[in-house]
């Protein structure tokens, strides 16, 4: 380990003004500071950091003396945030961690005065950096060495640090499939020894990495999660799907790297580039999951060749518990789960007359989802033979440009676009409760068939006569 400042020629990282200015101001009152971490991590890269964090000798106490506006996002582990030009940034006092008694906290934390002791206990090289106008860059471990070699490689024993901090075995994937970069050979030997040690991890924080790994740049490395175990214990489904051969005249990978293709086509497709962190999310974990429970549903035919019938449906129940399971928000789950369900629709509505397939499929998924729906089966369709992917890829052409036709034109799709409500049923002499419901989606069904019946007087009529005849169609819309 390097004891003194790693000094570089005519080298120099440029600080945000902020950051430069709370830096220097806890210079001036006689406490060393550094940018640390990540933004310094990111700042050699040549990328764009996303947060920048600063470590000092100030005690927190020492540092909210210092400067007017402050929040204590978390003192007792010594951070303090600095509230300057309307953005915050997190100032952390140098601290040494007791002894990891849950594989994932520190029972205690005591300050020191010392940069070397605070960086010690980070999780790899590449994070141990620290950058100061005045001193330089500070790597006491190799990390700018490591990351030109494009390494991963742990702080100190591996073993230690991993069993300190079950998460890092997974940040270290995590990390490799954002950069690009291997895991050094001690290192993935640590990962793969501890890695049931993630049992202990919150699935909150497993379903950060587990996101953050596949919008990265290289979502293959969910290999790199089986092969050193982890996704054994967080999502066992990808080593099944992994293992699960498609020997028929569709698919020439196995499941899980037909899955693999898919992510890998997703993000060159447009409408993914297109959408924010959580349209990526939604459609990175559609594809990851549309065909989650083909293992459960492969049957061999009289000549070997597999079949998956019902995996659709299948695989959204499963995918629902997954998400569930990762504690998901329910606009993720529901968008997701019904994203699965129908990512194969294309097979059932090509086959039918005047557009009444694709508006019941538009129904069913909803206006907003379905151009995420067709994101999802171009990616799928990218996972296929490689010579059927033209064919394929103008079958979902043909369904857009129905499901822009519909939107063009205006064709009810949905209850809302109705021409009649609940209140119209009631001035006609029905009564509030389940009729009533079942009343209006047998006249969106009518619509959805024949669009040029949501028309308020024809659609009353119709309403009428199930009255007269007293029975409504049973589940209009399945």
């Amino acid at each position: 380990m390097r004891t003194e400042p790693l000094k570089t020629e005519n080298f120099r990282i440029e600080l945000p003004t902020a950051v430069r200015e709370i830096i220097e101001a806890l210079a001036r009152a006689g406490f060393e500071a550094y940018a640390v971490g990540g933004c310094v991590r990111d700042s050699l890269l040549g990328r764009e950091p996303e947060d920048w964090d600063i470590t000092t000798s100030a005690s927190p106490q020492e540092v909210k003396a210092l400067f007017p506006r402050t929040v204590d996002t978390g003192i007792e582990h010594g951070t303090v945030t600095v509230l300057r030009r309307q953005k915050g940034y997190e100032v952390t006092t140098y601290r040494l961690d007791g002894a990891y008694e849950d594989h994932r906290h520190p029972s205690s934390v005591t300050f020191t005065r010392e940069l070397a002791e605070d960086l010690r206990r980070r999780d790899f090289t590449i994070n141990a950096m620290a950058y100061s106008e005045q001193n330089g860059l500070i790597d006491l471990f190799g990390g700018r060495e490591d990351l030109k070699n494009r390494v991963i490689r742990s702080v100190g024993k591996p073993m230690e640090r991993f069993s300190e901090d079950a998460l890092r075995i997974f940040r270290a994937v995590r990390f490799s499939a954002q950069l690009d970069f291997t895991v050094e050979t001690e290192t993935l030997a640590a990962m793969k020894a501890l890695a049931g040690d993630l049992r202990r991890v919150s699935a909150e924080r497993i379903r950060v990495e587990l996101t953050k790994l596949l919008l990265s740049e290289h979502p293959d490395r969910l290999l790199l999660m089986q092969e050193t175990g982890i996704s054994a214990v967080v999502l066992p489904e990808w080593d099944r799907m992994l293992a699960t051969e498609q020997n028929n005249p569709y698919h020439c990978w196995d499941v899980g790297m037909h899955t693999l293709k898919a992510l890998q086509a997703l993000q060159g497709l447009p409408a993914y580039e297109a959408e924010g962190k959580k349209g990526r999310q939604i459609l990175a974990y559609s594809v990851l999951l549309h065909d989650c429970a083909k293992p459960d549903c492969r049957r061999l035919d009289e000549n070997g060749a597999a079949h998956f019938h019902g995996h659709q449906k299948k695989s959204a129940e499963l995918a629902k518990r997954i998400l569930e399971r990762l504690k998901f928000d329910n606009e993720t789950i529901a968008a997701v789960t019904k994203l699965v369900r129908f990512h194969d629709s294309r097979h059932t509505v090509e086959m039918e007359k005047g557009g009444a397939g694709l508006r019941r499929l538009t129904n069913r998924v909803g206006s907003e989802w379905m151009p995420f729906l067709f994101a999802v089966q171009r990616a799928d369709i990218y996972g296929h033979k490689p010579e059927l992917v033209p064919r394929m890829l103008r079958e979902v052409d043909r369904m857009e440009e129905g499901f822009r036709g519909i939107v063009a034109r205006r064709e009810c799709v949905s209850l809302k676009q109705l021409a009649v409500t609940g209140r119209d049923l009631l001035a006609i002499g029905y009564s509030s409760g389940p009729a009533l419901g079942q009343a209006l989606r047998a006249l969106l069904a009518e619509v959805l068939n024949e669009p040029e019946k949501n028309e308020r007087e024809t659609l009353l009529a119709l309403a009428e006569s199930y009255l007269r005849e007293d029975r409504i169609p049973e589940n209009p819309l399945e």
